[in-house]
């Protein structure tokens, strides 16, 4: 047993019992804690109750198949970071492109290699870590991060950025800023007479990628980009002011905040884990952040003023 993967668990996915116990086997002797569902049905209800490290998929299953079940874990942004690996015997171009398509990071064709598959699920799974704790870092320092591609389109955006733009067409943020970047610009009106956008351009952040800092301000608020940085959001008690949270969303934040787990917390208030995490998508939504270590932070924080 190999130390690194500890603490890294996998969802496996498939109807077929040889694979099951292959692939399980292989991957206890690495190191993983492994979850099994034999069906489209059980795989969801299996990443209700907790949230996986990476999921290994077959793609014919029983019920829904599974690009539709990797399509409906990435239409939900408190799993969507979860990489998704193929196996499948589907071997045909277009069903390779329906995996990627439908959110797979990766693609391998039956029978499967499990040395092959442990290199590849290792690299995903420590790709998805560094990415995702990166994006907690931009969400607790409350940032309005955006990653523009090679072709000026927004390749990722922090929810204190996605919230910023929201006032522009989604289809023409991205050519916006890059106009704005072509241009030199450190500032642009938002078209409502009352505010305006500030730049910050922060260099390259990888192939052909460019990270820009912004923030909504009204007019005249902050002197031009690049004299002075952009200030950062408001204090953590106005941000859950603004929030407007729920009692019920209230507790549950509070009770995130002081280190419990969706299950702590649904047999604390009485009611399902399932109902916790629906709780959680809506104060992840309302506080502009998309984890729960960034919403621990911000409530951390006004707990300690308090």
């Amino acid at each position: 047993m190999t130390g690194p993967h500890l603490a890294t668990v996998v969802l496996v996915v498939d109807d077929a019992p040889d694979t099951l116990r292959f692939l399980c086997d292989a991957l206890a002797r690495e190191g993983y804690t492994v979850l099994v569902a034999r069906d489209g049905v059980e795989a969801q209800a299996r990443m209700e109750l907790a949230t996986p490290d990476a999921v290994l998929l077959d793609a014919v299953m029983p019920g829904p198949n599974g690009f539709d079940v990797c399509r409906w874990i990435k239409q939900d942004p408190t799993r969507a970071h979860v990489p998704v690996l193929f196996m499948t015997g589907l071997a045909e171009t277009h069903h390779i492109v329906e995996g990627f398509a439908s959110g797979g990071v990766d693609y391998v064709v039956k029978p499967v290699r499990i040395a092959e598959v442990l290199a590849r699920l290792a690299t995903h799974v420590r790709n998805a870590r560094v990415t995702r704790l990166a994006r907690e870092a931009t969400d607790i320092a409350g940032k309005g991060v955006v990653l523009l591609d090679g072709q000026g389109r927004i390749a990722w955006q922090s929810p204190v950025a996605q919230q910023a733009l929201s006032g522009w067409d989604e289809a023409t943020r991205g050519a916006r800023l890059q106009a704005a970047c072509d241009a030199g610009l450190s500032r642009m009106p938002m078209g409502d007479d009352q505010h305006e956008l500030h730049l910050l351009v922060l260099g390259s952040a990888g192939l052909n990628e460019t990270m820009l800092l912004v923030e909504k301000t009204r007019n005249g608020a902050l002197a031009m980009a690049g004299t002075a940085a952009p200030r950062t959001n408001p204090g953590a008690q106005t941000r859950l002011t603004e929030a407007a949270l729920t009692p019920r969303e209230t507790e549950v934040l509070s009770w995130l905040a002081k280190g419990k787990t969706n299950r702590d917390i649904a047999d604390i208030l009485a009611m399902s884990p399932r109902t916790v995490n629906k709780h959680l998508e809506h104060v992840f939504e309302k506080l502009g952040v998309e984890t729960r270590a960034a919403a621990a932070a911000l409530a951390s924080r006004v707990m300690s003023e308090e």
